[in-house]
C-alpha cells in the first residue's frame, strides 16, 4: 500500500512538472509571435507606397527610393496605365501619394469626386507645345483646320492660352490658363478645336486631316518627337502645371509624406531631371 501511494505521488509531481512545461512553452511561443507581429507591423510602417503613371514619373520615384532608403525608408512604386487610378488609389488609401499630375488637374479630381487630395510638393515643369505633321509655320496652318486640344478642363484652358498667343484664336480679356471654348471671343482662322483625352493626343497627331495637336512630352514621346520638334511651346510656363508630389489632407503631415518629400526633392533627383530630360522639363524645386 506504501509502495502505490508512493508511485502516485510521484506520477501526480511528473503530470504537474509536465503541465508546467506546457504553460511555459505556451507562454513563450505567446511571446515569439507577438514579437514577430510587432516587427511585422514596425517595417510596415517604414514602406512608403507611392502610384505613378510613366516615365519621367516613375524614374523619379524610384531615384527618390533609393534616398529614402538611407533614412530608414521603403518607397514602393505601385504602377498604373492611365490617369484615373493613381487618384483613386491614393483617395481610397490604397496608396500613401501620388506623382503623376499638376495641382489643376487633382482639383479637378477633387471637385469631381469629393475628395480631398492635397498638392504637396511641385517637382517638375513639363515643356508643353503644339506639333504638326504638315506645318513648319503657324502662318502657314489654312482656314478651318483640326486642332486637337485636351479633353479635361485643366489641360483645356492651358492650351486655349497657348493658341490664344499665336494669335489663332482670341480670348476674352483677362482668362489666361484658366479659358474654355465658351470664353472665345474670335475665330478668324475657323478653326475645328476637337477635345481628345491626353493619352490620346499622341495618336491625334498622326491623324490626316490634324492640321495642329497639343501634348506632353511624355506622351508625344510614344511617336518620337520632343518639344524641340513642337511647332511652338509655351511662352511663359505657369507653375501651376508643374507636375507635383499629391497626397490626402488625413496624411499630408506625417513622417511618411515627409520624408517622401525629402527623398523626391534630393540633389540626387534634381541631377537626374536636369541631366537627363533638359530638352523636355525644367525642375520646380
Amino acid at each position: 500500500m506504501k509502495n502505490k501511494l508512493l508511485m502516485v505521488g510521484i506520477l501526480g509531481m511528473v503530470m504537474l512538472g509536465l503541465a508546467a512545461c506546457g504553460q511555459k512553452g505556451e507562454k513563450s511561443g505567446t511571446e515569439t509571435t507577438g514579437k514577430s507581429a510587432a516587427k511585422t507591423e514596425e517595417k510596415s510602417d517604414k514602406v512608403i507606397k507611392v502610384a505613378s503613371h510613366m516615365t519621367p514619373m516613375t524614374d523619379v520615384v524610384e531615384i527618390a527610393a533609393k534616398e529614402a532608403k538611407k533614412d530608414g525608408w521603403d518607397i514602393e512604386l505601385v504602377q498604373v496605365n492611365d490617369n484615373i487610378q493613381y487618384n483613386e488609389l491614393l483617395n481610397n488609401k490604397e496608396v500613401d501619394a501620388n506623382f503623376a499630375q499638376h495641382e489643376p488637374y487633382m482639383q479637378k479630381f477633387n471637385k469631381e469626386k469629393k475628395a480631398d487630395l492635397v498638392a504637396i510638393q511641385k517637382i517638375y515643369d513639363a515643356k508643353v507645345g503644339f506639333y504638326s505633321k504638315k506645318y513648319k509655320d503657324v502662318k502657314d496652318i489654312p482656314n478651318g483646320s483640326k486642332i486637337a486640344i485636351p479633353s479635361d478642363v485643366s489641360n483645356e484652358g492651358r492650351a486655349l492660352a497657348m493658341l490664344n498667343d499665336q494669335g489663332i484664336i482670341t480670348l476674352k480679356d483677362g482668362v489666361g490658363f484658366e479659358g474654355t471654348t465658351k470664353d472665345i471671343e474670335k475665330n478668324d482662322k475657323n478653326v475645328e478645336l476637337v477635345p481628345v483625352d491626353l493619352l490620346n493626343l499622341a495618336e491625334a497627331y498622326n491623324e490626316d486631316d490634324m492640321a495642329l495637336a497639343y501634348n506632353y512630352p511624355t506622351y508625344i514621346a510614344k511617336v518620337g518627337l520632343t518639344p524641340k520638334d513642337a511647332l511652338f511651346t509655351e511662352e511663359k510656363i505657369d507653375n501651376r502645371f508643374a507636375i507635383s508630389l499629391v497626397a490626402r489632407e488625413d496624411n499630408k503631415d506625417s513622417e511618411k509624406i515627409k520624408a517622401l518629400k525629402k527623398a523626391m526633392t534630393s540633389q540626387q533627383v534634381k541631377d537626374y531631371l536636369e541631366k537627363e530630360h533638359s530638352v523636355t522639363l525644367i525642375p520646380s524645386f
